[in-house]
């Protein structure tokens, strides 16, 4: 959403960068965006207010088969193959994500972060809800927020993996006062987690789980 707009205005970016595509597009020696760039941006693009997201592939926009040899932006693959790349199957983690939890009183809300919220890559991103707080970090960084800002007197912690659609539980918090969380593994880009704390009285189950209401 546009929040900036009254009423406020749904809001998509509608290309980003494709997936196997290279950087700046007709430079073929260039790097190519890999599943850790396009799920990076799908995700900075969720959690900064947009209401969904535009994935896009190589090969798969141009129908490209490997008998046709070299297409567009140098294109090899089979876009049949290319359907079951990582970016793209990983997409649905972050729809599981969202629909796990309440979703149309989800805003961005980076009130939450203590101090530096950063810079490109280690740039932090909150979203908040009535009864739940997520938390996302592209280079899996230290997460320090400042709590009491939904429902419920403590708070179930939980890390979710935008790369396996899995989550694993952290424990339980008081919700109060300031918190730091470490995520599962080492500081580096694309080692991406989502931190989601929860009203434990509202009974959610595991982020990416059904809703179950």
């Amino acid at each position: 959403m546009d929040w900036a707009k009254v009423p406020a205005k749904p809001t998509i970016d509608g290309e980003p960068s494709y997936e196997d595509i290279p950087h700046g597009l007709h430079n073929l020696e260039a790097p190519r965006w890999k599943a850790d760039d396009v799920r990076r941006y799908a995700y900075w693009a969720v959690f900064a207010g947009a209401f969904g997201h535009t994935y896009g592939h190589n090969a798969v926009m141009q129908f490209h088969t490997e008998e046709r040899g070299v297409g567009a932006y140098g294109c090899t693959r089979s876009w049949i193959d290319a359907l079951n790349d990582d970016g793209a199957k990983q997409m649905v983690h972050l729809k599981n994500l969202f629909l796990s939890r309440p979703h149309n009183e989800r805003t961005p809300d980076e009130t939450a972060i203590c101090g530096d919220p950063g810079y490109r890559y280690d740039r932090l991103f909150v979203n908040l809800g009535k009864s739940y707080l997520m938390a996302y970090t592209y280079t899996g960084r230290t997460i320090t927020l400042r709590l009491g800002l939904f429902s419920g007197k403590r708070a179930a912690v939980w890390w979710f993996n935008p790369r396996t659609g899995e989550s694993e539980s952290a424990g339980v918090v008081d919700n109060e006062g300031t918190q730091e969380f470490v995520p599962p593994t080492v500081c580096v880009p694309g080692n991406d987690w989502v931190l989601v704390l929860d009203d434990v009285d509202q009974g959610f189950a595991a982020p990416g789980l059904p809703l179950l209401r």
